[in-house]
């Protein structure tokens, strides 16, 4: 990846200001295109996950370029979605309490939300929202295939879901949510082949087996039954995807044009990013971000305004005043620190997308 021309930078600095996370909107295309390519070819749908872009303009770009609904980790970031017109909203995450029982009936008047649920807790709930919506509502079930996050860990936690929604009478069991670890492409398909045998002991059948990652995209479709593919990161690309091996810098489409203001030493220096642009967030990596005029840098320690830089490594050294652009770490976390993403394309800027869904925690 080559960094924006010193033209475009400092026309960023100078007209809209630093620090500014900036997107390039041809890479952004090619990565969606290849996103989408790839399902195809797997003979599976792609379902993007909004969490990284948290965008209606880009979730848009995604939908023309194929995609079939999307995914939000938040019922917050769903409600923005459904205003904006998205109809097909897959939840990933445990819905729980009255107030959230309450904003899902409500979205269910206007969307059409699949909600995905690990334990009889959260059933409930749905159900509650589902008689307030006076609707059915339909429940994937996530399952803990390895990576020790969220989800039933046996395959007969998951048949006694099963029976739960289908004793509620206003809920309709539509599948299984898989998030297996990089490597966990057949402990995953044991896991589902048990379950849904469970599924079908119950008179069940699971229309939807709906996988996720960026990173999993090198195992996309091994896992049979799979009918869509869950990916956010793939949007814009960071620095965790390229150690993961699922992008190289040409394949990152979002940099933080940051300013250098101090040069308080030789080999020191402070940038404008800190952990309020570029979060505290390493991915296990080390430094947070890397300066592409500057590779040997090392953003080593972060103020809340103030990007601490270890210059020892660098053959040239950037003076005060001079303008990088930097590829995060975690890229879905700076997003969400932004307002809005300035927008290039050919070395030039083209407007603003603003982040629409940004905040959105709950």
């Amino acid at each position: 990846m080559t960094s924006p021309s010193p033209s475009l930078a400092q026309t960023i600095a100078r007209e809209i200001g630093t620090p500014c996370a900036v997107i390039d909107l041809d890479r952004v295309e090619r990565n969606i295109a290849r996103f989408q390519e790839r399902c195809q070819e797997a003979g599976i749908a792609a379902r993007p996950h909004v969490k990284t872009h948290k965008s209606p303009v880009i979730a848009r770009m995604q939908q023309a370029a194929g995609a079939r609904g999307i995914t939000c980790q938040k019922l917050g970031e769903a409600e923005i979605f459904a205003e904006a017109g998205f109809r097909d909203i897959l939840i990933s995450y445990n819905i729980l309490g009255e107030e959230k029982v309450g904003r899902l009936a409500r979205l269910a008047g206007r969307a059409e939300p699949i909600v995905a649920a690990d334990n009889p807790v959260t059933v409930a709930a749905v159900s509650q929202a589902a008689a307030q919506a006076g609707r059915t509502l339909p429940i994937v079930i996530e399952c803990d295939t390895g990576r020790k996050r969220a989800g039933v860990e046996t395959p007969a936690e998951a048949t006694a879901l099963m029976e739960a929604i289908k004793a509620a009478g206003n809920l309709d069991f539509a599948g299984f949510l898989l998030y297996p670890p990089e490597s966990g492409v057949e402990a995953a398909q044991a896991f589902l082949d048990e379950a849904s045998a469970g599924a079908r002991s119950l008179g069940l059948a699971p229309r939807i087996v709906s996988t996720g990652g960026t990173p999993n995209l090198h195992d996309l479709g091994r896992i049979a039954g799979t009918t869509e593919h869950r990916a956010g990161t793939y949007v814009f690309n960071d620095r965790m995807m390229m150690a993961a091996g699922v992008a190289t810098l040409e394949d990152c489409a979002l940099t933080v044009v940051s300013t250098v203001v101090s040069r308080g030493g030789p080999a020191r220096g402070i940038l404008d990013a800190g952990s309020k642009t570029l979060s505290s967030d390493t991915g296990k990596l080390d430094g947070f971000g890397l300066i592409l005029e500057y590779p040997q840098a090392r953003i080593h320690a972060f103020a809340e305004e103030h990007g601490f830089l270890d210059l020892s490594r660098c053959p040239s050294l950037p003076q005060v005043g001079e303008v990088v652009s930097i590829v995060p770490n975690h890229v879905c976390v700076v997003v969400n620190l932004m307002d809005r993403l300035v927008t290039t394309r050919g070395g030039k800027i083209t407007g603003e997308i603003a982040v629409e869904a940004r905040g959105r925690i709950s």
